[in-house]
């Protein structure tokens, strides 16, 4: 998949796939199937560092997972996270940052949010960087938003979206992720789109959806919001082969004469 299939892929009705992933193992997984993209998002956080918030990871520790997932999955559309702060610090800094993500291997950024992102979305476009937004629950505005919540609940606020959602395509973003929104709110904002929506939280009305890979592998135990299915117990499986290891080391048949060297 390239930059241009997106909006041809929205032309044709075609739903587009795309999974959040952090490593270098779980990339090159996700390179053999027919997923069509792969977000490196500041979700890693939470997912792999622990943390309450995306808020604490910063450029460097984005560019680090990014170029790792380019390794692993070298022939995927591949859109690195603009992490907290890192494109509110002036344009300057802002394109650094890009910058940073690119030369790790992303072939697009995301960033959260529509208000004071314009200039800079513009520019980045101009300068050949796709840009995908990010509206509804924006995790970077946790605080704001008084924690992880459903957005765009009431007229105002759906009305908000939806000429945020213009605006960022009007400045030349690609494609458009919608988080947390509910789903009659996300179709209308969908078929108002020229450029397709890929949806998180947000029904079955948008043109594509993402989750992250833990979550949907069901590894992810301690985190299950509403919107997550699992295709596989992978916590479970998971549980069940490190227990067999143990017990395997403990009653002295592992490892075997063929797993040993002469």
């Amino acid at each position: 998949m390239n930059i241009h299939d997106f909006a041809k892929r929205k032309r044709q009705s075609v739903p587009i796939s795309m999974v959040t992933c952090y490593d270098a193992w779980s990339a090159a997984l996700i390179a053999e199937t027919d997923i069509d993209c792969v977000l490196v998002g500041d979700s890693l956080a939470m997912v792999v560092y622990g943390h309450e918030t995306t808020l604490p990871v910063d450029v460097d520790t984005m560019a680090a997972h990014t170029a790792a997932v380019r390794r692993g999955a070298p022939g995927k559309f591949v859109i690195g996270d603009m992490p907290f702060l890192s494109y509110r610090r002036g344009l300057a800094s802002a394109v650094d940052s890009v910058g940073a993500l690119m030369r790790a291997g992303a072939q697009a950024v995301k960033l959260e949010g529509a208000a004071g992102n314009v200039e800079l979305i513009r520019h980045l476009v101009e300068s050949g960087v796709p840009v995908m937004g990010h509206l509804g629950l924006t995790p970077q505005s946790v605080h704001q938003l008084g924690g992880f919540k459903v957005q765009a609940r009431d007229e105002g606020a759906v009305s908000v979206l939806s000429d945020h959602a213009l605006v960022l395509q009007d400045a030349g973003c690609f494609a458009l992720v919608l988080e947390a929104v509910p789903a009659a709110v996300a179709t209308e904002v969908t078929k108002a789109l020229e450029i397709p929506t890929i949806g998180i939280g947000a029904g079955s009305g948008v043109d594509g959806q993402v989750l992250v890979l833990h979550d949907l592998l069901g590894v992810n135990t301690a985190f299950r919001p509403k919107f997550v299915r699992t295709w596989l117990d992978g916590s479970q499986l998971i549980r069940e082969a490190l227990q067999s290891y143990h017990r395997d080391v403990v009653e002295g048949t592992f490892p075997n004469g063929e797993e040993s060297y002469s």
